[in-house]
């Protein structure tokens, strides 16, 4: 079942839309026409108790001014970090908004996550809304006129689907991402240190000490905090003396995943206290783990305070600042081509 209602204005004049998907176990995903993002994930828990797994807002004006932590927002045309706030497409050098100290984050102010998409669809019998934004040539200093359109379907097997296509009319960039916190304890219930994850990774991609952007190495997490590859709790390593925590005062790491290109788990996490556990999966290269270092303190959705390692992101992206770094698969897009990528976040009941 899908609904739609009007709740209210993004303080910038235009409408704006929720959209709740509801499947047959009462599961919803409620998604915005600001940014497509999706604003809740509500489940019930292994008490019957129904609980948002995600951070939000109960406001669209807040979603924007606080920009910065890109709630539960759909990130493009680029996601992540790109060096120096430049990229060479073609031969021609283009200069991005420098929005992260001198790099580019998430394309800057004029990117996808900030800006009002439309609903183009809404599919009843597979409970799948799809909306579209038009990212204009050079509006966020990549070259192109690119339609993008993103899907989410939420199934009988409390599944979310997220489904992203894009083509532009000049070659450019093209690498969407969804930037959800998640806290399996329910938005409301604070640090997430001691719920665990898994990641399918052997490999990250180390940051340079200042900025925050892969060096070019790949390096094994094997003897380094940052291996997942068993459960263990988020907050373990957390605060370790090596380089790399230091540098992104937690976690903030791409890890590169050996899909070879199709849909596989990225990802596994569960809370053994509501006994939700959830499933990642996508046909990225790489996910970015974040573990919310910098959530200043400030009131989240139904009187929520938000704070540090409230949640924690499963970015599924290109590693950042591929376009600039050879030994990094690109996200480079030919004119009149088809970009298409899925990711989905699965819950379920230990």
């Amino acid at each position: 079942m899908i609904t739609r209602k009007n709740i209210g204005t993004d303080g910038r004049g235009n409408n704006v839309e929720l959209f709740t998907l509801t499947n047959g176990n009462d599961t919803q995903a409620k998604i915005s026409t600001l940014g497509a993002t999706l604003v809740s994930f509500l489940f019930r828990d292994k008490t019957g108790t129904m609980r948002d797994v995600v951070l939000g807002y109960d406001d669209p004006v807040s979603y924007l001014d606080n920009k910065g932590l890109y709630f539960g927002a759909t990130v493009g045309r680029c996601a992540n970090r790109i060096a120096n706030a430049k990229v060479v497409i073609d031969g021609t050098e283009y200069t991005l908004e420098a929005n992260n100290d001198t790099n580019n984050l998430h394309s800057g102010s004029n990117g996808v996550s900030h800006k009002m998409w439309e609903p183009e669809s809404m599919d009843e019998e597979q409970n799948a809304l799809t909306l579209k934004i038009l990212s204009k040539d050079l509006e966020q200093g990549f070259p192109g006129n690119m339609t993008i359109k993103v899907t989410f379907t939420l199934d009988e097997e409390d599944a979310l689907r997220i489904a992203y296509e894009a083509v532009s009319d000049k070659d450019t960039i093209a690498n969407m991402t969804n930037h959800s916190y998640f806290n399996l304890a329910g938005d409301d219930a604070g640090y997430i240190g001691s719920q665990k994850l898994k990641l399918y990774a052997d490999s990250f991609t180390p940051l340079a000490p200042v900025g925050s952007v892969p060096t070019g190495e790949i390096r094994s997490v094997e003897n380094t905090p940052l291996d997942f590859r068993d459960f263990k709790e988020i907050g373990q390593g957390i605060e370790d003396d090596y380089d790399q925590i230091r540098y992104a005062k937690g976690y903030d790491h791409n890890f590169i995943l050996d899909n070879k290109g199709n849909l596989a788990l990225m990802a596994e996490a569960v809370c053994e206290d509501t006994g939700i556990h959830l499933y990642a999966y996508t046909d990225c290269p790489g996910v970015q783990l974040y573990t919310g270092n910098f959530i200043h303190e400030h009131k989240g959705k139904n009187g929520a305070v938000y704070g540090e390692r409230h949640g924690f992101c499963l970015e599924s992206q290109y590693v950042p600042n591929a376009v600039n770094e050879p030994a990094f698969l690109a996200p480079f897009l030919k004119a009149n081509q088809i970009y298409s990528s899925v990711t989905i976040y699965k819950l379920a009941l230990d």
